[in-house]
């Protein structure tokens, strides 16, 4: 009964995560438009977020000696990359097709696996490849000659490959007792993204005005500091812990599914408050794209002959992720989640 109560709450913080992560790329749009960079609006985010995590960042410290490659590659990756990707994209094309385009991640994850790393990989994991990369051509409509911004697919497209980096580097075969708590990495993670994104996106030429002014989302207006808290306090911190303590109570798969609803989430709040309407082949494409990813994120990677994997494995959950809420691999209960999304 326990056990069934852990799974219960769980699968509740799963959902959160999953929440709160399909929000973000709604409330950063209309940052966007309203004149903001991408890049600024990313490290407020990233900013305001790595100082709410100060004191876990400080509980952790010893992390900054043991797994430094770790922290580096997590801020590098996980929160820089995946989020200044997903933001730049938001610019230039929908926010739901922006975030189904992310969920590549599980997929090109696996061909990793298969033909870097030489592991044999099941045939539903090769199905759920397929699947998604059928539905992605129909979601950015290839028949009509790409009909949205290239530039904004690309963008899309390289913040899946900042996941997959962060799952490779996730992936240190026999981490064993020295494996990472999911938490510090998370930290310190928001802190280097935060000095990296501070010299990419130079916030000082920032037109700070702005933050003061107000911001259209979906014809109303809305003040810009309650955007930026939501995007801070919502989007990130509280989709990151969610997050890690529903992957300690389920197994990385399941809550790596249950963060497939990230994509959902954030389609049907750009429909109703963005009022971002796809077309009927996108809506089946994206559903073919959550359907590749499920099966891919299912269908673990069969493990080597000799050695155990710790601490992040080869299975793909997302956030941006962003996302940006699921979880990498089959590791211990260190397991490190996905960034974000992305989201």
């Amino acid at each position: 009964m326990q056990v069934s109560r852990e799974r219960s709450g769980g699968l509740g913080l799963a959902l959160v995560s999953a929440f709160a992560f399909g929000g973000s790329g709604v409330a950063a749009k209309p940052l966007i438009e309203a004149g903001l960079d991408p890049l600024h609006v990313v490290w407020l985010r990233v900013t305001g977020a790595a100082l709410v995590m100060l004191p876990v960042a400080w509980r952790h410290r010893a992390l900054l000696v043991r797994r430094p490659a770790l922290l580096v590659g997590f801020g590098l990756l996980a929160v820089a990359g995946v989020q200044a990707f997903y933001f730049a994209a938001l610019s230039r094309i929908p926010v739901g097709v922006a975030l189904l385009i992310e969920y590549l991640a599980p997929a090109l994850v696996l061909l990793w696996v298969r033909f870097v790393r030489r592991r044999p990989v099941t045939r539903a994991a090769a199905v759920g490849v397929v699947l998604a990369v059928g539905g992605l051509a129909c979601v950015v409509e290839v028949w009509a000659g790409l009909g949205f911004d290239p530039v904004g697919v690309l963008l899309a497209l390289c913040a899946a490959c900042c996941q997959v980096g962060y799952f490779v580097l996730s992936d240190p075969d026999g981490d064993g007792e020295d494996a990472a708590d999911p938490l510090g990495v998370i930290a310190y993670g928001l802190l280097v993204g935060a000095v990296v994104l501070t010299a990419v996106a130079r916030p000082w030429r920032m037109d700070w005005s702005l933050l003061g002014g107000s911001a259209v989302m979906g014809g109303s207006r809305v003040a810009v500091w309650v955007l930026l808290g939501w995007i801070v306090l919502i989007a990130t911190v509280l989709a990151y812990v969610t997050g890690v303590v529903s992957v300690r109570r389920l197994s990385p798969q399941v809550a790596g599914v249950v963060a497939c609803l990230e994509a959902v989430v954030a389609t049907v709040l750009a429909w109703v408050l963005l009022r971002e309407h796809l077309s009927a082949p996108q809506i089946l494409g994206g559903a073919v794209v959550l359907i590749g990813a499920f099966i891919a994120q299912s269908s673990t990677p069969k493990a080597p002959p000799a050695g155990p994997v710790a601490g992040g494995g080869t299975g793909a959950g997302t956030g941006a992720g962003e996302g940006e809420g699921g979880a990498a691999g089959d590791g211990g209960p260190a397991r490190v989640p996905a960034g974000p999304a992305a989201s």
